[in-house]
């Protein structure tokens, strides 16, 4: 899946899209193979990191369809909202992964599970195409952690810890949170089990796993308890004087209009995000592309260094960022020193839907209609000017 990392990308592929966008629900689940997966679309990597919004998105389809005959592909847009959400009230839930991750050796059967030796058919061409391509299908990913977890009896975390190296679209709280969800962790003593049939079924009978899975396995164990903390949603920032936009690959939309104009624009990306040389490549085109269209600075070398000296030479007074989520990016960034005047924001999105991802997907789900009509209106003009 060879994907060209630019806004002007992103929109084409939206555009491409939306007229299908009401047929998802009645294809999506089906694995069609490497490079064939028209049935979805294939936005994902795109969303990762905001070459377009998920309220773009959601803004494109509601102005061809009816939010009825859209719903599977517009709940599927607000799942990676509403695991953000979830992750951002239970931030102890990334650090107890990134704990126990540390803690598990990489076995001989993980060995051969990752150099695609299992002898399951499909699992190892599944684990080929992620590593060729940065990209599976949403069901082969359950099946996959479904595999890996209860067939293999590999610990979740060096699954989980597989699929965000390799995924072009790797978001910590969906992928994290998903394995989790697969191994019975998220909603306690429901797993995802992958079966034979089901495999068969929706790869229109390319694989056949009859025996090889183990079909009956139980959860696991629930592994702790993570405490919900108040979500914290603070109004943005409006600060004076000349103001600079710091970007790091997860956003890199340009920032809400009320904050101010914006005298200069700057990309960091940290090294931790660069796994391997695809998610590389892209993640460096999606940075290029948003310095061309920003006529902005990239910031290499020692962050805080390149940081203060970009400060100074725009002569800047603050600095905003958007508000960063459990995940890499965040954690390095906690470890570097930012200026007094850093201000961070939150969009209207994710402002929207995060307070109803306290508990289960069902309470945002049912908020969706209300949250859909309260989004501004944005002229087909405006979204596809170069199309």
């Amino acid at each position: 899946m060879s994907m060209i990392a630019t806004r002007a990308a992103a929109l084409q592929q939206l555009y491409n899209f939306v007229p299908n966008a009401a047929k998802y629900a009645g294809r999506r689940n089906i694995d069609f193979g490497t490079g064939c997966h028209t049935a979805v679309s294939r936005l994902s990597p795109y969303i990762r990191t905001r070459l377009i919004t998920e309220e773009e998105t959601t803004q494109a389809v509601l102005r061809r369809h009816s939010a009825h005959a859209a719903e599977k592909f517009l709940q599927e847009v607000a799942w990676r909202t509403y695991w953000k959400g979830w992750l951002e009230m239970r931030p102890s839930v990334w650090t107890h992964y990134l704990q126990t991750l540390s803690e598990r050796e990489k076995t001989e059967t993980y060995q051969t599970a990752i150099s695609a030796n299992t002898d399951i058919k499909c699992f190892d061409y599944w684990t080929r195409e992620l590593i060729s391509t940065g990209y599976l299908h949403n069901h082969a990913r359950m099946w996959y952690a479904s595999i890996w977890i209860f067939t293999l009896r590999l610990p979740w975390q060096l699954g989980a810890d597989f699929f965000l190296t390799h995924l072009l679209d790797a978001d910590p709280a969906a992928n994290t949170l998903s394995w989790r969800w697969v191994a019975g962790l998220h909603t306690a003593g429901k797993h995802y089990l992958a079966r034979a049939e089901n495999i068969s079924k929706f790869t229109l009978g390319r694989f056949d796993t009859t025996s090889q899975l183990n079909e009956s396995a139980a959860p696991i164990p629930a592994d702790g308890e993570f405490e919900r903390t108040p979500l914290q949603l603070p109004s943005n920032p409006r600060p004076k004087g000349r103001i600079g936009h710091l970007m790091f690959p997860e956003d890199l939309a340009k920032p809400p209009e009320e904050i101010g104009e914006i005298a200069a624009t700057a990309v960091f990306l940290p090294a931790c995000l660069e796994t391997t040389p695809l998610v590389s490549t892209f993640l460096r085109g999606a940075v290029q592309d948003s310095l061309e269209r920003t006529q902005g600075t990239h910031l290499t070398g020692d962050f805080s260094g390149a940081l203060e000296s970009w400060i100074k030479r725009e002569k800047l007074d603050s600095i905003i960022v958007s508000r960063l989520t459990c995940g890499p990016t965040k954690d390095f960034i906690s470890r570097q020193a930012l200026p007094e005047a850093t201000h961070s924001f939150v969009r209207s999105w994710d402002r929207l839907l995060w307070p109803h991802a306290s508990s289960g997907f069902f309470k945002l789900k049912k908020a969706l209609p209300k949250l859909h009509a309260s989004l501004a209106p944005t002229r087909e003009g405006d979204l596809f000017p170069q199309i």
